[in-house]
């Protein structure tokens, strides 16, 4: 069974969402930074993709206007947003003070 939005973001380990669109080159550019990051944190945090043309109801929800739009999320509050491509070690940093 697959979670809910709101079930992945309430938990207590620090969830990072990120909002992209397939057809964005910058969230290209993000994604083998994603992957390499969910390896590095392994189980200190989860590393979740939303696509904004597949889920508009939730990106509108928290108002992603453009993509990629980098969110962290931990007891079902937002810890942290910026739109933009974010590098591995800013992300360890802000996941691990989240």
């Amino acid at each position: 069974m697959k979670a809910s939005f709101q079930e992945i973001i309430n938990s207590d380990t620090p969830v990072l969402i990120d909002f992209f669109a397939t057809w964005c080159g910058p969230c290209q550019y993000q994604a083998p930074i994603l992957e390499d990051l969910a390896e590095a944190m392994g189980e200190e945090a989860r590393i979740i993709k939303i696509d904004v043309d597949r889920n508009p109801q939730v990106a509108a929800q928290y108002g992603v206007r453009s993509v990629p739009t980098l969110m962290i999320f931990k007891n079902g509050e937002v810890k942290w947003r910026e739109a933009g491509v974010k590098e591995k070690e800013q992300l360890i940093q802000l996941l691990r003070s989240a």
